[in-house]
């Protein structure tokens, strides 16, 4: 094997470690409901907090603060993956490597 196509690989591969690790540290922001529901979640697409105004739970609708949740929550989670996409699409030259999300 060229040692030049390896030695491409390696840097690559480091650029993309540095851009996973970067990932964790950016934040993405989803709400439902006019904003009674507020949802963020980082790069990974783990959850770093869920809002909800006293209002939604004043209200007293339980379906409808599920519902609101769970909007909020898929929204952040695509908000999140395009951002991913777009992130390591510059490394990649858009290529889909498997097992980068």
């Amino acid at each position: 094997m060229d040692k030049s196509i390896l030695r491409q690989a390696q840097q690559l591969q480091a650029k993309l470690a540095k851009a996973q690790e970067e990932l964790g540290s950016i934040t993405v922001e989803a709400t439902s409901g006019g904003g009674a529901v507020k949802v963020v979640l980082d790069g990974h697409q783990k959850v770093h907090s869920v809002e909800i105004s006293p209002e939604a739970v004043e209200a007293g609708d339980v379906e409808l603060l599920q519902d609101l949740v769970m909007a909020a929550v898929n929204e952040a989670i695509t908000k999140s993956q395009e951002l991913v996409n777009k992130h390591l699409s510059s490394l990649t030259g858009g290529l889909n490597i498997p097992g980068l999300l």
